[in-house]
Order: C-alpha cells, then sequence, then structure tokens
C-alpha cells in the first residue's frame, strides 16, 4: 500500500496536495504532549539533542511534529521511493532530510547528520528504519551521538484508535477523530570513549528502556497486545 502510494504520489506530483490534505486530516485528531517542556526547553535555550522515534510511528507523528518546524531538524531518511515520498512530506513541515540508510548511503548520510549538528541543535533519528528488524536500535544512533557529543532524548508516540500497516514495521494510520499521545523522555547522554561491550551494553539500554515505555504508552491507549514487539 505504501509503495503504491508512493509511486503515485511521485509520478503525479501531488505531494503538495497530499501535504494540504495531511494537514486537514489531523485537523480531525486530537494531540496530546506529556513532559513536552524537556524538548522545549533544551531548544529554547539553545541546547541540541537528538530526537528518537520508532520508524513504526513516522506517520502518526507528522501532525504533532510541525510544531518543531521552526528549528528546521535534520532527519535521516532512505533513499528508497518511499522515503522520497517522506522527505517531500517532511519538507513541507521544514524538516530537513539527510537521504541515506544502514542499507543504502548509510555513512555518508550518517556523517552529514553528525556534521550538521555542529552548526544546528536538533537532529531526529529512527531508530530501526528503513527495513527492521523492528524494536531494534541499530548502532548508528549510538555512534551519532558519540562523534557529535549531542545527547539522545527518547521520543514515544501512540494513539488509541489506528488501522495496522501489513508493512514490516506494522505502520500506524490513526483513524479520524482519535488522540495522539506524545512524550518524551529525559536526555541521554554517550560519552565519546566506548569499548565493544560498553557500546553494546548501552545500546541495549536504551533499546530495552525506549521498548518499555513505548509499550507501557501504547497500553495507555487501550492497545492489549504490544504492537512493537
Amino acid at each position: 500500500m505504501i509503495k503504491s502510494l508512493s509511486r503515485f504520489a511521485l509520478k503525479y506530483g501531488i505531494i503538495p496536495h497530499a501535504h494540504h490534505l495531511l494537514r486537514a486530516y489531523f485537523s480531525l485528531i486530537n494531540i496530546k504532549a506529556v513532559n513536552e517542556d524537556i524538548a522545549l526547553h533544551r531548544l529554547q535555550s539553545g541546547q541540541k539533542m537528538i530526537a528518537a522515534i520508532w520508524h513504526q510511528r513516522i506517520f502518526i507523528v507528522i501532525g504533532y511534529a510541525r510544531k518543531y518546524g521552526a528549528y528546521t531538524p535534520s532527519v535521516m531518511i532512505s533513499q528508497s521511493r518511499d522515503g522520497e515520498m517522506i522527505a517531500k512530506i517532511y519538507s513541507r513541515i521544514n524538516f530537513r532530510p539527510v537521504r541515506g540508510s544502514s542499507t543504502r548511503g548509510g555513512k555518508e548520510a550518517l556523517a552529514a547528520m553528525v556534521e550538521d549538528l555542529k552548526y544546528n541543535q536538533f537532529a531526529v533519528h529512527v531508530l530501526d528504519g528503513p527495513g527492521g528488524p523492528k524494536g531494534i536500535i541499530k548502532p548508528g544512533l549510538i555512534v551519532m551521538a558519540q562523534l557529535s557529543g549531542v545527547p539522545i532524548v527518547p521520543f514515544y508516540i501512540s494513539v488509541n484508535k489506528a488501522w495496522v500497516l501489513n508493512s514490516w514495521d506494522r505502520t500506524l494510520i490513526p483513524k479520524p477523530f482519535s488522540t495522539i499521545v506524545a512524550r518524551w523522555d529525559d536526555p541521554i547522554a554517550v560519552p565519546k570513549d566506548l569499548d565493544h561491550i560498553a557500546f553494546e551494553n548501552l545500546r541495549k539500554q536504551i533499546e530495552l528502556r525506549m521498548q518499555e515505555n513505548q509499550n507501557r504508552l501504547d497500553q495507555e491507549q487501550g492497545w492489549t497486545s504490544s504492537l512493537l514487539l
């Protein structure tokens, strides 16, 4: 479904219209934020951060992400056709796509993200994209934080009513008149000097923390089983 939609959108140049349709669509959805001061205080005081989010949630976050367009965050998006559509949509809300992924152009894109954080304060990283495994944090997040010296701020988002697509990550599409809840976590500083064991231990600690907190938020929204795992 997503691949067919992206081909159609790119072929007929409907992204600008899709952007307006998405704005109208998300106006039908209630959005609540929890612990938002964690992110806003950092950004408003000139501090830097890397927001970390699961790939499964990259659609439902669009309506909430608009308010952060003023900070022009960079975001790594895959070089696939689907990624092209997502990049164009996020560009419309003032995000700056950096094209690449763990499977294509990853090293170059990661280096570009690290370089970008020297001059800009906000980056967004999709933890388990572009092709999974779902719910597994890839090493790029830790490397980006190490090389840039910028802390990771985990971000969770859930919705009480959604369609679940038959994609590798079970992408969530919020239903009209549903409620989205976005929750920020405390920053995590990553030491520059980590041996292989310490690196992997930290990666697993962050992964477990984000899995548990995401599942907890999903359960609060009425999902009886885990959508993430």
